[in-house]
């Protein structure tokens, strides 16, 4: 029986298809250990030239620089309403009207029982001159009279208070209540404020309030506006701060035109430093005191003093070359003069 035997020629060409592949393998096993063992692939950015912001930010609310709140003194019902929102008053210009039946009914029995014992102290003063009555008979009426004259004085007070006025001349921002309607002493009926120039009032942690000063300028951001920003300036700073709040009262005016509307919640950024062509960098790339600089292929720690934090960006104020590209996100291994591959270069 005859058996098959590899010719030396196919010999030959098994021995080379082994090596190729043996090559092709070690080849792969390469390329896999490059890919896992190799240069860190690393994403960079050059530093930006722009302006650096240090603000104090605060949330507050638009207001008149001269308002109140205007609220009854007294409980009564409302009988006329005149106050219209909107509306221009000028000082002592009726506002609320309060039931007052009952208040002139006790004015007008005071001021009838005060003329009473006003000509009772005539008859005993001529009485005493005659010695028909005692000195402390006519003491007693005096008495009588002085008091009927202060409680006269306090009901006209409590009438005059059923009549509420403009404490000054503005316009009627809001009012609360209808006719018929019982209101109670210190509820607020409406709110008086002058119309234009308005400012925000801000609430500023008491951390931040030393680097506030008069004159800064404030951007202000509105949810009622949401694609516009705008401008105001440090007004006044309250000298005494809150202390359970811990924060202190900050008043930013607005311009004349401002499309900002009393009442509106906003956001201010009190500019307390501007840089204007500061060296910038992701705020990803900054390790602590140092960031990755990406010099030959290879990763190099270069520690930096930095400056103001803001929008994603940190200002680095030395040590760092504009055309120096820094790397983004740093690997938590990655070691002074690494080997690294540049992955993309951020904008």
């Amino acid at each position: 029986m005859n058996r098959w035997r590899p010719t030396p020629k196919l010999m030959r060409n098994s021995f080379r298809f082994l090596i190729v592949l043996a090559l092709i393998g070690l080849g792969l096993g390469g390329f896999l250990w490059w890919r896992a063992e190799g240069p860190a692939r690393v994403r960079v950015a050059l530093p930006q030239r722009g302006p650096a912001v240090e603000a104090v930010y605060a949330t507050g609310t638009v207001e008149p620089v001269r308002w109140a709140k205007i609220a009854s003194t007294e409980t009564g019902r409302i009988v006329t309403y005149p106050a219209v929102e909107g509306q221009a008053v000028q000082t002592g210009e009726v506002l609320v009207r309060l039931d007052d039946v009952k208040a002139r009914a006790e004015v007008r029995e005071l001021e009838v029982r005060v003329d009473f014992l006003q000509r009772d102290l005539q008859r005993y003063a001529a009485l005493i001159k005659s010695n028909t009555v005692s000195r402390q008979a006519y003491e007693r009426v005096q008495s009588d009279l002085d008091q009927a004259r202060a409680s006269l004085e306090v009901a006209r007070q409590r009438l005059a208070d059923l009549t509420i006025v403009a404490p000054f001349d503005g316009i009627v921002l809001r009012k609360d209540g209808e006719v018929g309607e019982v209101v109670k002493s210190d509820d607020v009926l409406l709110w008086v404020g002058q119309d234009r120039p308005y400012w925000i009032t801000a609430e500023v942690d008491e951390e931040d309030v030393p680097r506030v000063a008069p004159g800064q300028r404030t951007l202000i951001t509105a949810d009622a506006f949401p694609d516009q920003v705008f401008d105001g300036t440090v007004a006044e700073i309250t000298p005494m701060g809150d202390p359970i709040n811990k924060n202190y009262r900050v008043r930013v005016l607005l311009p004349g035109d401002s499309p900002l509307l009393v009442g509106m919640t906003v956001e201010s950024n009190i500019l307390v430093r501007v840089h204007e062509n500061a060296l910038l960098v992701p705020e990803s790339a900054v390790v602590g005191d140092a960031v990755w600089v990406v010099t030959q292929d290879q990763a190099r720690r270069r520690p930096v003093q930095t400056g103001v934090y803001g929008n994603g960006m940190v200002e680095i104020r030395s040590d760092l070359a504009a055309d120096e590209p820094v790397i983004i996100d740093p690997p938590a291994d990655l070691s002074d003069g690494a080997a690294v591959r540049v992955r993309s270069l951020s904008p």
